[in-house]
C-alpha cells in the first residue's frame, strides 16, 4: 500500500506526465484521455494526545473542535480534563509529590502564532494550564515560575487547593520508609499528558502538563513548560510534544527537533524516530529512560515513537477515535 507522501509524490509526477503527453499527442494530431488525480484533503480538525488518559482529554477537545471553535481552547480545555483528575497521579490534582511532599506542577501552552505562555514549579492550583495561558495573553513574559507564578494566578482569580490527595500522600509515605532519593519514570508512571491538535481554520496549538517526576527533588522542573523541549509547533509546519524523562528531552530540544525534521521533509513518524534516536545516542545508560515523542503535520498526517515499549497516544478526527500504540525501540 502506498503512505499518502508517495501518493502525493506519484500524484505530482503524474501530472506532469499528463501534460507532456498530452502535448506529444497533441502535436501527432492523437487524441489522449484525461486522468486527474485529485489532491488530497488534509485531515482536520484533529486531536493527539499522550497516554490513555488523552481519551477523555480528547472528548473535551473535540467538544470545541467539532463546534468550530479554535484549536487554542480545544487543548486548554481538553488537558483541564486530567488535570483535575484525582486518579491520576502524573497530572495536577492527586499528581504525586517530591521527595519533600509537595505537589508542583509544571504546564506550557501555545497557538498557531507562536505566542506562548509557561509556569513551573507551581503550587496549591489545579489547572496550571490555564495559568500559563493567563500568562502568554496578559503579561510579556512566557515563564513564570514559583510563588511568582502561585502570586500570578492569585491575583487572576484561581483558587488555592491542597493538592495532595490521600492517595498520593500514602504513596509518598510509603516510598519515604526506604528513603531512595531516586525520581521515578518508567511505564506505569505516565509523567505527562501532551496535546496537540489543528483546527477547521487548519491552525494549530499545543498544550503540554504534568507534576512532573515522583519523588524529585523540590524544585526540579522538567521539559513540560520549556518551549522548544516538551512542547514546539509551527504553524507553516507542525506540532510536537514530548513525554517522559525531562532532562533527556531538555538536552536535545526534542519537540523542536522534530518540528524540524518535519520542515526539512521528514514525516511525523521519521521525525519521531529520529528524535528517539537521537536521545539514545546522547545518553550512556538508558535504564529508565523513557521518552515518547507525537507529532503532528500541517495535513494531519501523525506519529508516534518511544524509547522503550508502552507509550501509546490517543486519536481523535471525524474519521477515527481509539487509541494508537507507539512503535519502540527497546523492550523494559
Amino acid at each position: 500500500m502506498k503512505s499518502r507522501r508517495e501518493f502525493i509524490k506519484i500524484g505530482a509526477i503524474g501530472s506532469a506526465a499528463l501534460i507532456t503527453q498530452t502535448a506529444c499527442a497533441s502535436e501527432k494530431g492523437e487524441d489522449l484521455e484525461e486522468i486527474l488525480i485529485p489532491p488530497v484533503a488534509a485531515i482536520k480538525p484533529i486531536v493527539l494526545s499522550t497516554w490513555n488518559h488523552g481519551l477523555d482529554a480528547n472528548k473535551a477537545a473535540w467538544e470545541v473542535l467539532s463546534q468550530g471553535g479554535s484549536a487554542l481552547d480545544a487543548v486548554e480545555q481538553g488537558v483541564r480534563v486530567t488535570e483535575s483528575d484525582p486518579t491520576n497521579q502524573s497530572v495536577g490534582l492527586g499528581g504525586l509529590p517530591d521527595r519533600d511532599g509537595n505537589v508542583t506542577l509544571d504546564a506550557c501552552i501555545i497557538d498557531h502564532n507562536s505566542n506562548c505562555g509557561a509556569v513551573a514549579f507551581l503550587q496549591y492550583i489545579e489547572n496550571p494550564i490555564s495559568v500559563a495561558r493567563k500568562v502568554m495573553e496578559d503579561t510579556p513574559h512566557v515563564l513564570l515560575a514559583g510563588v511568582g507564578a502561585l502570586n500570578f494566578a492569585l491575583e487572576k482569580g484561581f483558587e488555592k487547593t491542597n493538592l495532595l490527595t490521600e492517595k498520593s500522600k500514602q504513596a509518598w509515605e510509603n516510598w519515604l520508609k526506604d528513603s531512595e532519593y531516586e525520581p521515578q519514570i518508567n511505564s506505569e508512571n505516565h509523567d505527562t499528558i501532551g496535546m496537540i491538535a489543528i483546527d477547521e481554520s487548519g491552525n494549530l496549538s499545543g498544550a503540554c502538563t504534568t507534576s512532573g517526576m515522583a519523588y524529585k527533588l523540590h524544585g526540579r522542573v522538567g521539559d513540560s513548560p520549556i518551549i522548544a523541549a516538551g512542547l514546539f509547533l509551527d504553524n507553516e509546519v507542525g506540532a510536537a510534544v514530548a513525554t517522559g524523562v525531562g532532562e533527556a528531552v531538555i538536552r536535545t530540544a526534542g519537540s523542536a527537533i522534530v518540528v524540524e525534521l518535519m520542515r526539512h521533509g521528514k514525516t511525523p513518524q521519521e521525525a519521531c524516530e529520529e528524535a528517539v534516536a537521537r536521545i539514545m545516542s546522547k545518553h550512556k545508560d538508558l535504564t529508565n529512560m523513557q521518552v515518547g515523542f507525537i507529532a503532528l503535520n500541517k495535513n494531519g498526517e501523525y506519529g508516534c515513537h518511544s524509547v522503550y515499549a508502552g507509550f501509546n497516544i490517543a486519536v481523535k478526527h471525524n474519521d477515527f477515535e481509539d487509541m494508537v500504540d507507539a512503535q519502540y525501540e527497546l523492550e523494559w
